[in-house]
């Protein structure tokens, strides 16, 4: 493997890892990209020019997309309220909702009311 190609994979999988030790709480925020290099024992320039000679897009393109995977599948799938959904991933609950547009083009609202499943009586 490449080293290009075990950078980008570490990243990824950086990723994963932090993020679910932000919506647990385990972690206090998410970190800056930055700071996910130096984890990774990169440098900033490094990580950035790395994962967008490998797939095209900016570090921050993926981290973003993934941040909303996660709050997608959590606004369908929970209870929880948007704004406790917002706590979880550390934001503002209008910062959220303004993010969560930028990303989708919908608010968290519209998005629950557009996924959640419908529960119908069968005959």
């Amino acid at each position: 493997m490449k080293r290009s190609e075990e950078i980008t994979r570490q990243y990824f999988n950086f990723l994963e890892k932090h993020i679910h030790e932000v919506i647990t709480g385990t972690v206090p925020e998410f970190l800056e990209l930055n700071e996910i290099a130096g984890k990774l024992a990169v440098s900033h320039k490094h990580l950035t020019d790395t994962i967008k000679k490998e797939t095209g897009q900016h570090p921050c393109y993926f981290y973003d997309g993934k941040i909303i995977d996660k709050a997608k599948a959590m606004i369908a799938d929970s209870d929880a309220s948007i704004a406790e959904i917002a706590r979880m991933f550390t934001y503002d609950p209008s910062n959220f909702s303004k993010f969560f547009k930028k990303m989708t083009g919908m608010t968290p609202g519209q998005f629950r009311k557009n996924n959640r499943p419908t529960h119908r009586e069968s005959c």
